[in-house]
């Protein structure tokens, strides 16, 4: 990473909804990778370390409000920057 600014350390819980109390802006300013159970996803809309879960779209279902509709996946959760 050849930016000027300093990289946040990356949080326990972290999510792509910008109403979620859990997102954060300084970390999405960079490009962040979840590894899952020993494989790299990039459908992750939500992760928790500590607890060992993500929460990742379920295909093409979408709830009452037009958001994707999203399941909770448990094991090792890995996150890091690219």
């Amino acid at each position: 990473m050849n930016d000027a600014t300093p990289v946040p350390a990356l949080p326990d819980r972290l999510s792509t909804d910008t109403r979620s109390p859990f997102h954060i802006a300084a970390v999405f300013e960079h490009d962040v990778g979840i590894r899952f159970n020993g494989r790299d996803r990039s459908d992750v809309a939500e992760y928790c370390i500590s607890e060992g879960w993500v929460k990742v779209p379920a295909g093409k279902t979408l709830d009452r409000k037009g958001n994707p509709l999203l399941i909770k996946l448990k094991g090792r959760v890995e996150a890091f920057y690219r």
